[in-house]
């Protein structure tokens, strides 16, 4: 092993001096009280402070932590050690990263790398990842001597859905090859500069601290979440120098095994390190090692299908036909229907069909009618598929989906129809897809996509819009007293083994994606599955929701790790949170109420913290009262927080949730309260942040949580 952990050593030497010169050379510059903070994260440094505990602020933070990082290595002949100098890199790597930082608030704005991932960012992709959308992640670096070699690797990980981070020169490469690249296409350029990796380390490190409440200095704890739970790993192209090396070096301490295209013989490491130099091998051989399976969906289009594609951005000058609900009638609906009324795998286009490159073909309406049979299937079941179209449409390559009902909008890309793609295609896709995930209950599927005009407004009228407005009657008559079954949801243990959501019908989960009625499908289609029924039975406290069969499954749910929780408090045994909620409430002491903040929201609230700060108090599959993560539509629920008031306590909340929720909580206040126009009487940032101009506008407005019982 001499030749490898020399390579190793004297990357990590070499990386350790530059950073103490880099840091010695700020110093002089600025001086020791200058701010060192990577954007919008509550874990300043991630890496040197899950390693050590130590939240790093100013420049004269750092030389303590360039003596943790030469610490780190011992120049010692064992493998062990020399993985510990790989943590150095990483370490050195993200003081010179941070430096950049603070030279430059955005250093990477005219790169062609994003640099740091924000905390929210991360929390985004916490629901893809434990339902597997996100299979696993990709970290790509270097330079292949062949571009159309990196280029067929990184698409085949699109085309699978992985998450994958470029660093280094491959970034031009799959540029070259108009590789679709960003956030929205999970394909990420870091950064040109090789320290650019540590980026997707402090993901990986900051999922251990978000989700596994993993505690900062425990690094053994840390490693270990890493490598069990975090489905990583890297491939290089090109040469490899004794930095590339150390850096690979840190990537197997956390656990992710490296896959390099040059042989290095007796030098690799099985499971660890290993040479793949035939690329047709790479990705497959990449995947084995983290036991990452893809389930393909091979589908009869002309274009590529896959959640990679979700968040693809359609602009109206690359639009080729466009349904709008502005423009024309429009309405997706699922139907129950008899086994003699269903021909399976029957699409019919009624209307016209997309045309290439025709001016007069640009809007169309669309009635898009899925009839379904199973003699399992439910009513109820009509809408939880229904809102899977969203989904199921926005993976196709070149179209867009956005809305639902009778109020969306779907564009369909001039590429995606120059390649071929025709209504027949987004027939097959949804009838592929309907029978792929709901083939539990499914047995029969006809897709009818109607575009003639009066034909697609007599749908809409005449059978849509009636099954909308029962359905709607309906869920509105739902409540947790309505119903004798309540169900968990542990999708997110893969993550936070400690976390179990209990969704009720005007509870639904965190995330915002699961409803009472989808848990109630998840049972019917996955008896084993990520949900459990409970039955609504000894009531304990009925204020703050709290049940003895409740209590039975949560505490077998996290294994003992949670013993009880009420549904309608925020203060006693509040609901456990993984880490990738919508939103999350904290109480405001001082206005006797409390703030509700969503992850999109980049400022600061009146507790003088972010959205990623107050996160940090509450994820990770622990108990923390007074703090609450949960989904958007919960602000409007008369449950919310129903035992301390309830919404009424609501005293300060982001302009964008205001907009969002504000009609169904103003209904709310008015049915609870008699309150009219309720959200006038809450702040929001841009009328005060700072606490005593909150309450100032708080008591212009006669807010009533002013004088209602104190809240602690």
């Amino acid at each position: 092993m001499s030749v490898l952990t020399d390579l190793i050593y004297e990357g990590a030497n070499a990386v350790a001096g530059l950073t103490e010169n880099a840091v010695n050379a700020a110093i002089e510059k600025h001086g020791t009280d200058k701010k060192v903070a990577f954007p919008d994260t509550a874990y300043c440094l991630p890496t040197i402070y899950a390693a050590t505990g130590v939240k790093v602020r100013t420049l004269g933070d750092l030389p303590a932590c360039v003596g943790v990082q030469k610490s780190l290595i011992s120049n010692k002949e064992d493998l062990g050690e020399a993985l510990n100098a790989g943590l150095a890199t990483a370490v050195g790597a993200e003081i010179l990263e941070a430096l950049k930082y603070a030279e430059n608030e955005n250093p990477y704005e005219n790169e062609t790398g994003i640099g740091f991932v924000s905390d929210p960012i991360i929390r985004s992709l916490g629901v893809p990842l434990v339902t597997g959308d996100i299979p696993g992640v990709a970290v790509i670096l270097g330079k292949a001597d062949k571009p159309d070699t990196a280029v067929s690797v990184i698409r085949d990980y699109q085309s699978k859905g992985l998450l994958t981070f470029l660093v280094g020169d491959v970034i031009e490469q799959a540029a070259a090859a108009d590789v679709k690249m960003g956030l929205e296409f999970r394909v990420v350029p870091l950064g040109h500069d090789v320290t650019a990796v540590i980026h997707v380390v402090t993901v990986a490190i900051r999922t251990a601290l978000i989700f596994g409440n993993t505690q900062a200095g425990d690094l053994p704890a840390l490693l270990q979440y890493t490598k069990e739970r975090v489905p990583a790993f890297v491939n290089t192209f090109g040469a490899l120098d004794s930095v590339v090396v150390s850096a690979g070096a840190g990537a197997i301490a956390l656990g992710f095994p490296v896959v390099v295209d040059v042989d290095l013989g007796e030098n690799q490491v099985p499971g660890a390190l290993e040479s793949v130099t035939d690329h047709t091998q790479t990705v497959g051989r990449s995947l084995e090692l983290r036991n990452i399976k893809i389930k393909v969906k091979e589908l009869p289009i002309p274009v590529a299908y896959a959640s990679a594609f979700e968040g693809e951005i359609i602009r109206r000058k690359d639009t080729n036909t466009e349904f709008y609900a502005d423009h024309n009638p429009v309405c997706e609906l699922v139907i129950s229907a008899n086994k003699n009324e269903v021909e399976d795998h029957l699409i019919v286009i009624d209307g016209p069909d997309i045309m290439s490159g025709t001016d007069e073909n640009h809007y169309l309406p669309l009635a898009n009618i899925i009839k379904v049979y199973g003699e399992k299937m439910q009513p109820d079941f009509e809408s939880v598929i229904e809102r899977k179209i969203h989904t199921w449409i926005n993976y196709i390559e070149g179209v867009m989906h956005t809305g639902q009902r009778n109020l969306f909008r779907i564009r369909i890309g001039r590429e995606a129809v120059e390649k071929g793609f025709r209504l027949k295609d987004l027939g097959e896709v949804l009838y592929h897809m309907v029978m792929d995930e709901f083939g539990n209950v499914v047995d029969k599927c006809q897709i009818t996509l109607v575009t003639d005009r009066e034909k697609a407004q007599k749908l809409l009228d005449d059978t849509a819009m009636p099954r909308y407005r029962a359905r709607d009657e309906r869920i509105t008559k739902l409540s947790d007293e309505s119903v004798d079954t309540f169900y968990t949801c542990i999708l997110c243990q893969s993550f936070a083994p400690s976390h179990c959501c209990i969704v009720t019908p005007e509870r639904l989960g965190l995330c915002g994606a699961v409803s009472w009625l989808d848990a109630k499908a998840t049972v019917e289609l996955t008896p084993n599955g990520p949900s459990e029924p409970i039955p609504k039975e000894g009531l304990i406290d009925e204020k703050t929701g709290r049940y003895d069969a409740v209590d039975k499954v949560i505490a077998k749910a996290t294994h003992g790790a949670v013993e009880s929780v009420t549904l309608y408090s925020i203060l006693e045994q509040p609901m456990t949170s993984c880490g990738c909620f919508e939103c999350i409430c904290g109480i405001m002491p001082e206005a006797n109420g409390v703030i509700i903040v969503n992850r999109e929201f980049r400022g600061l609230t009146p507790s003088g913290m972010s959205f990623g700060e107050l996160a940090s108090m509450t994820g990770g599959g622990v108990q923390t009262p007074g703090f609450m993560g949960h989904g958007r539509q919960f602000i409007s629920s008369k449950k919310f927080v129903a035992a301390e008031g309830g919404p009424i306590r609501i005293v300060w909340m982001t302009k964008e949730l205001k907009d969002d929720v504000g009609d169904k909580l103003n209904k709310v206040a008015k049915e609870l309260y008699g309150i009219e126009n309720f959200t006038d009487m809450i702040c929001d940032e841009t009328i005060a942040v700072d606490v005593e101009e909150v309450i100032n506008f708080l008591t212009e407005k006669n807010h009533p949580a002013l004088t209602m019982q104190e809240i602690m």
